[in-house]
């Protein structure tokens, strides 16, 4: 077969039923070949910046590698941010762009650059196409690659040219071999039943890896407070579970009091905890014990002690350790009545102080938090990308289900509209809220063109302060440093109209007007048939409930 019809017909194979891009004159033999596949849809975005959004929200939808097609140097340039994202939040995709015609390509023509070391920081790995019958094995490598732990996502250069060529190429076939199993669960469940204050920290890879419920039996036999890893990309842990204690703070120092109570702390799937604003020394005290559990054999003490480490598939370890933790039969029941208490206790007064925020437009934004997280949909998934007010969400979330939250923990702005609407259109059977800041929603707007195009009933919340807080208050709380107190150039983003936005690209916007209304809003996701934008005024910097 010739190369573009080897190229097809990998891509069948690995599952792939749709290409997100957005195409170029270096594209066309693959457009072309596209007219006779049917049964593989290109979705175009009007940015690449929404088209490696909308895959990487799709592939965490479907479990599968996402396809992505840019067009040469200044396409892959602008999907960058994208693919920084989800090296971070370890998406799995295979993303291509076609390179000039190598046939004059000494000349430096028009588009022309080096891709692969333009990709190389942003991916996983890099693969430069050169001969005809190397694309079926590159390709094959590449999907493969972008599976393995630690998973993301693997850029491809490929002439124009040679997928225009009519040689003969063989396609071979390599099934994925599954991850190996750890050993040393008997030694793990162990050290646990001999803990007298256990702590877990679930980390992205048990959502990633279908390790929650497996966490779930494994905090039950032991009776441990259970964390989400600072900044968590999915639910890793039933929010609403008895045992949940919240998200850890992106400080090693926070990191660090949190943790210290506790004498013995399983770490599962956790990249590193990754801070966000410095303070000094480690996030873990020194002679903190620690049983680590990863896939990814390099996170194995890789910034902190550890005492006991299990490399292997993530959910038969915890699985493991959960059914060994059952035979030894650890006394836990007045750890868990104790833990019990305290967090209910906790959210009920979250409760109660969202609750007394609540009235008429601006918001206080712990009201439109908390409005949001009330009027969620059953099965609903959240994208967010809201900064501080994201934050406040998160007291709220009871999310239960694997892939209920989208986040991505790369930082990259701009993420939640395209993430969105890939992750309606990778399960469209669940309702989707996009929870956005207006300065985030602002660096994504392209995204909405796709949203209306393809008809994806995405409800759209944007918190719309004018400003970008997250900064001022960063701003305010920097040791002192700040010499202009209360100036903030270069912050401000003043009166917004996101309804005027969404109505320039087909979307039907609502502009809210009390907290009660939001509420009733985000409710009807469930019989949502088309996309619809809330613009939720706010209160900005210093006038409302700082995070």
């Amino acid at each position: 077969m010739t190369p573009i019809e080897a190229m097809l017909s990998i891509l069948r194979e690995e599952g792939v039923t749709r290409v997100f891009g957005n195409p170029g004159t270096t594209e066309l033999p693959f457009l072309d070949a596209l007219v006779a596949a049917p049964d593989i849809p290109y979705v175009l975005g009007v940015h690449e910046g929404a088209v490696v959004a909308m895959a990487d929200g799709y592939a965490r939808a479907t479990g599968r590698p996402a396809f992505v097609s840019l067009h040469v140097a200044a396409g892959l340039a602008n999907g960058l941010s994208g693919l920084l994202n989800a090296s971070r939040s370890r998406t799995p995709m295979v993303v291509t762009a076609g390179q000039q015609d190598r046939r004059h390509l000494a000349q430096d023509p028009m588009l022309s650059g080096n891709l692969v070391e333009l990709a190389r920081s942003a991916v996983k790995a890099t693969f430069d196409v050169q001969h005809a019958h190397d694309l079926p094995v590159m390709l094959r490598r590449a999907f493969r690659l972008a599976v393995l732990p630690p998973a993301g996502p693997v850029f491809l250069s490929v002439p124009m040219d040679l997928l225009a060529e009519e040689t003969d190429v063989d396609v071979f076939d390599a099934p994925v071999a599954a991850p190996p199993a750890a050993t040393g669960m008997a030694s793990a469940a162990a050290l646990l039943a001999r803990a007298r204050r256990p702590a877990i920290v679930a980390g992205d890879g048990v959502g990633r890896e279908g390790g929650v419920d497996a966490l779930v039996a494994l905090a039950e036999s032991v009776g441990a407070v259970v964390y989400h890893q600072p900044m968590h990309d999915g639910v890793d842990f039933p929010m609403g579970h008895d045992l949940y204690a919240g998200a850890l703070p992106p400080v090693n120092a926070e990191i660090r009091r949190t943790l210290a109570p506790y004498d013995l702390v399983l770490i599962a799937g956790c990249h590193a905890f990754m801070p966000h604003h410095y303070s000094p020394g480690p996030a873990l005290a020194p002679g903190t014990r620690v049983v680590q559990v990863d896939s990814d054999p390099t996170e194995i003490g890789r910034n902190f002690a550890v005492e006991f480490g299990l490399t292997g598939a993530i959910e038969p370890a915890l699985r493991g350790i959960a059914e060994r933790l059952r035979e030894l039969r650890p006394e836990v029941g007045h750890r868990r009545v104790e833990l019990r208490e305290r967090h209910l206790g906790a959210r009920a007064a979250a409760e109660t102080a969202a609750l007394k925020a609540y009235g008429p437009a601006p918001l206080e934004p712990v009201a439109a938090a908390h409005a949001v997280a009330s009027g969620l949909p059953i099965d609903a998934v959240v994208v967010e990308e809201a900064i501080t007010t994201g934050v406040l969400l998160r007291r709220f979330l009871r999310l239960e289900r694997p892939r209920s939250l989208v986040h991505t923990v790369g930082g990259g702005l701009g993420f939640g509209i395209g993430a969105a609407i890939g992750a309606a259109m990778g399960d469209p059977d669940r309702p989707v809220v996009a929870v956005l800041g207006d300065g985030c929603a602002m660096f994504g707007l392209q995204g909405l063109w796709g949203a209306a195009r393809y008809g994806v009933p995405v409800t759209f919340v944007v918190m719309n302060n004018g400003e970008y807080r997250t900064l001022k208050d960063t701003l305010d709380n920097w040791d002192s440093r700040a010499t202009h107190a209360g100036q903030y150039p270069g912050l401000d983003l003043g009166p917004l109209d996101f309804g005027a936005a969404a109505t320039f690209f087909g979307i039907e916007a609502r502009r809210v007007a009390h907290a009660d209304e939001l509420v009733d809003l985000v409710a009807g996701a469930t019989h949502r048939d088309r996309p619809l934008l809330i613009d939720v005024p706010i209160l900005g910097h210093r006038q409302g409930e700082h995070p």
